[in-house]
């Protein structure tokens, strides 16, 4: 995936579904979009609602997922954005944006530089 570094953490659920639209309204396509929360299932429920990705073995490769199955929630969370391209230090920052309930919405590579705009 790649996301180049956009990452934007929102509030809710809504403000979720809002950058979702905002991004497509742009043309960055559904596919090129990803979705990840602290929970797994809402992470799921958000990909299927706005009908875009979650961060899933074809980005963090067999090893990466298999080794997920073992660690803490805030691990597996850390490896994930790191499968997905952003520095260690970066993947902390977010987890703990994660922590405080927020989701963030990420771009990939091909995609992200008119994700900015």
């Amino acid at each position: 995936m790649k996301p180049n570094h956009y990452i934007r953490a929102v509030n809710s659920a809504a403000r979720a579904m809002e950058e979702i639209d905002r991004l497509h309204r742009q043309g960055i396509q559904r596919e090129d979009i990803y979705v990840l929360a602290h929970s797994k299932e809402r992470t799921n429920e958000l990909a299927e609602a706005a009908d875009i990705n979650t961060i899933s073995v074809e980005e963090e490769g067999l090893l990466t997922t298999m080794a997920n199955l073992f660690r803490s929630r805030g691990d597996e969370l850390r490896a994930k954005l790191v499968a997905a391209g952003v520095t260690e230090s970066e993947a902390r920052m977010y987890e703990e944006e994660l922590d405080r309930g927020k989701v963030l919405i990420m771009v990939a590579n091909r995609q992200a530089a008119s994700a900015s705009r």
